[in-house]
């Protein structure tokens, strides 16, 4: 059997083939050769040759392989995040000498709505607070896969819990109707909740929101189902500017629509969600000056807004 020996001084480390760890620690950690092939780029067969490699090598069975699924053996078990650490590790070696070489680019994912009527309105005070960087925004809705993708830091909606990773909560989500000025006046103003029969629902991704707000204002009359679906933040408030119809969403979104009077709520009942804003990044990530000057830039910014929301409440 072809081994591979690393001479370092008097140290001689006996290392399986670095391929075959990277398509162990993928495999493992999508418990799927499919994805792995997809991640690395490579074919699934591959993925699958070189496993076996990894096996033969060790002289042991990784995994279980069943008809449609992978299942992890006692060793694989033990071995993943010996595996996963160490390529963090050379990972963020990588990322520390680009940063010593004077690398002023900062990558940040996020959702193409929270970056445009959330982030970037704030983006010039951190610039002149942070000259020193270059910010490359990536838009977004999937998790960030900080193995794979060539991203410093991202901005997730969920409800946290992101295992192995460093996570900040930012902001809640506060969800309410909006609407242009104009749906106001006309022949069906809007004054009550009950009105919203003579108006178009815009939903976002599916009709729960307004089923959940309309129970909460004790609307029975109105049905929730109405309406398009359209499927992004941006268009769903588009469609609302353009007097489409109601919109239900965040209100951190909309903040300055509303301020400038593009937009009004037409009622003042906000949806609590168990949902909100989080800044996720890779363990470690934050010994890097850039990566931490965006974070709490970030951090900064969203409690500043609540504090001027607890202003204008109180």
């Amino acid at each position: 059997m072809d081994k591979k020996y690393l001479f370092m001084g008097s140290i001689m480390r006996r290392l399986p083939p670095l391929n075959a760890l990277r398509a162990f620690e993928a495999g493992a950690r999508h418990l799927s050769f499919t994805k792995a092939a997809q991640e690395l780029h490579v074919t699934q067969a591959a993925v699958s040759h070189q496993v076996r490699q990894l096996e033969e090598h060790l002289g042991v069975a990784l995994f279980r392989r069943y008809t449609r699924r992978l299942a992890l053996t006692e060793e694989g078990r033990a071995l993943l995040p010996a595996v996963g650490e160490a390529f963090d590790r050379i990972d963020q070696a990588v990322r520390d000498l680009g940063e010593g070489s004077g690398n002023r680019l900062l990558t940040v994912s996020l959702t193409h709505s929270f970056a445009g009527k959330w982030l970037v309105p704030r983006l010039g005070r951190f610039r002149q607070q942070h000259p020193e960087v270059d910010l490359r925004l990536h838009h977004s809705a999937q998790p960030a896969d900080f193995t794979r993708d060539d991203v410093d830091l991202a901005v997730r909606w969920g409800r946290g819990g992101w295992p192995n990773l460093g996570i900040d909560f930012l902001k809640a989500e506060a969800i309410s109707p909006v609407c242009s000025p104009k749906l106001l006046e006309g022949p069906h103003p809007l004054r009550k909740p009950a009105d919203l029969r003579h108006h178009s629902l815009l939903h976002d991704y599916d009709y729960d929101d307004w089923f959940a707000w309309l129970r909460a204002a004790g609307v029975q009359d109105v049905e929730a189902y109405r309406g398009p679906i359209l499927d992004e933040t941006n268009v769903l408030i588009q469609a609302a500017l353009e007097g489409q119809g109601v919109a239900l969403t965040d209100l951190a979104l909309v903040a300055d629509d509303l301020a400038a009077g593009r937009l009004v709520r037409p009622f003042d009942l906000t949806l609590a969600s168990d949902y909100g804003y989080y800044i996720v990044y890779p363990s470690g990530a934050l010994k890097r000056p850039k990566v931490k000057a965006f974070r709490d830039f970030l951090l900064a910014e969203a409690a500043a807004e609540q504090e001027r929301e607890a202003g204008r409440r109180g």
